[in-house]
């Protein structure tokens, strides 16, 4: 079983609430994620406990640059952010370092499966 985990609790409500059913990985994640995989949501710091908020199907894998993210895959990711530089300003925070509208982006969607 694989599993795509988010750092910040504060995404945790956002999963349970369906209001986040993407992530926006920096780089390429085709070879990691496929359509159809099954995946644990999982929230927790890299290294230490992580809590499973639920299983999920991928929908689908886009693997585009940055400056060509739409707004309804910015939604999906998250209902604040609305802009590419919105998604470019978070994922710098992630990864800590500068993140341009070239960059390539990984686009994971992905849906609750109900147990």
């Amino acid at each position: 079983m694989f599993a795509i985990n988010f750092y910040s609790e504060a995404y945790a409500d956002m999963l349970r609430k369906g209001r986040k059913t993407a992530t926006i990985r920096l780089g390429d994640k085709s070879d990691k994620y496929r359509s159809g995989q099954l995946v644990w949501i999982t929230v927790g710091r890299k290294y230490g406990a992580r809590q499973k908020i639920f299983t999920a199907i991928i929908d689908s894998v886009t693997v585009k640059r940055a400056s060509e993210l739409t707004p309804r895959e910015i939604e999906k990711e998250s209902p604040e952010l609305r802009r590419p530089e919105d998604v470019l300003n978070l994922l710098s925070r992630i990864y800590d370092r500068a993140v341009t509208i070239e960059d390539p982006v990984t686009i994971v969607q992905f849906s609750r499966v109900m147990e």
